[in-house]
């Protein structure tokens, strides 16, 4: 009895973490490469009409990023709203360089190799 109340305290230990784990770890960020973007206009403006009847707007950007050791490559990523011009966001890449998030930086939180 006493061994199956330590294996079910055991197991509830594991759950919670497990859950915490999910909740506050951003599986899009982690372990992901790096590079710099310098937002222009959005290239497009996709509309999709839900069933209710709202619209919602993704849009795309596409043009040349930065590796942290100022590699440029291009990019083409999707956001749910339109971005600032003019600000600077810090880009998180699968190896085939698809972004799969991002955040918006300060340009002096850009390493000195990326040249904009």
């Amino acid at each position: 009895m006493r061994k199956g109340l330590i294996l079910a305290g055991v197991i509830a230990v594991l759950l919670a973490g497990a859950v915490f784990a999910l909740a506050k770890v951003d599986f899009n960020r982690m372990g992901k490469g790096n590079a710099y973007y310098h937002i222009s206009p959005a290239h497009s403006v996709e509309e999709t009409k839900l069933d209710s009847g709202e619209i919602m707007k993704r849009y795309l950007y596409t043009g040349p990023a930065y590796k942290e050791n100022g590699k440029e490559i291009e990019v083409e990523f999707t956001a749910a709203k339109e971005l600032r011009k003019g600000a600077y966001l810090k880009l998180y890449l699968t190896k085939g360089d698809d972004v799969t998030s991002y955040d918006e930086v300060e340009l002096s939180d850009i390493p000195d190799k990326v040249k904009f």
